[in-house]
């Protein structure tokens, strides 16, 4: 009986482990590797409007977002995430966070932060370092298109439905309420962007002037050529949204 068991018992772990790495793709994933729907929603981002308004005071609207918003949101996130210098696994494996805006006052900007992760993580040469800080640059230049162009049309829109708030009939206090929360909450995600493009640049300098002194490269002269380009954008972007609040920002470093 004993020489019958021994096979099945070493064969147990392996099982194990192929039942519960299935259990996980279910979990995961849907058919034919698709994520599954209760995993990918089409509003995962509009905690940011909501975080925005919150952050300064204001109630978030209550109306469902329109497409041009849900866009956006999306195209807002990368921008407002700290720009990182990470492994590849833990974007494979996701490190979404949900953040505070810059109008908490808890939250306090560290310049430093993307350099030394930059300069402290391992590379295989310093050149890799000044690779990953241009493909970083390189890449929040294209955000910038994308998150401006749906900025553009958004607002516009915007202008629009202010308009014709004075032409609606019998708009109850609510649906205007909610109208005009939605305008000042797209407003707030523009100025967030805006806000965190400079700081960007700013951490982008800073990351670049270390890896300078540090370990002298030709490489540097592409990377200052971009974080230019990312400031020139910066400060002159095609759309300005009127402020709709002016409390000051912490930053250090």
């Amino acid at each position: 009986m004993s020489c019958t068991q021994n096979p099945i018992r070493r064969k147990a772990p392996a099982l194990t482990l192929l039942f519960a790495s299935v259990a996980l793709a279910a979990c995961s994933g849907g058919d034919f590797g698709r994520a599954r729907q209760d995993v990918l929603n089409d509003d995962m981002h509009r905690w940011i409007g909501t975080e925005a308004t919150a952050s300064v005071g204001l109630r978030a609207s209550q109306f469902q977002l329109t497409d041009g918003e849900r866009r956006l949101r999306d195209t807002a996130y990368p921008l407002i995430e700290p720009p990182h210098s990470r492994p590849a696994w833990r974007t494979v494996f996701g490190d979404y966070q949900v953040l505070p805006s810059p109008w908490r006052q808890r939250v306090i900007f560290d310049r430093t932060a993307y350099g030394r992760t930059l300069i402290d993580e391992p590379h295989r040469s310093h050149s890799s370092r000044y690779a990953q800080l241009i493909d970083d640059v390189r890449d929040d230049i294209t955000r910038f298109e994308t998150f401006y162009g749906n900025a553009i049309k958004v607002l516009e829109l915007d202008r629009r439905r202010n308009a014709s708030l004075g032409r609606v009939s019998e708009l109850s206090p609510r649906e205007r309420d909610d109208a005009v929360a939605r305008m000042q909450e797209n407003a707030l995600i523009v100025q967030w962007v805006q806000q965190c493009l400079e700081r960007r640049v700013s951490s982008y300098r800073w990351a670049l002037e270390r890896l300078v002194i540090q370990a002298p490269d030709s490489l540097a002269a592409d990377a200052d050529r971009l974080i230019s380009e990312l400031a020139a954008q910066t400060a002159n972007p095609p759309v300005v949204t009127a402020p709709v609040v002016g409390r000051a920002l912490a930053t250090r470093g």
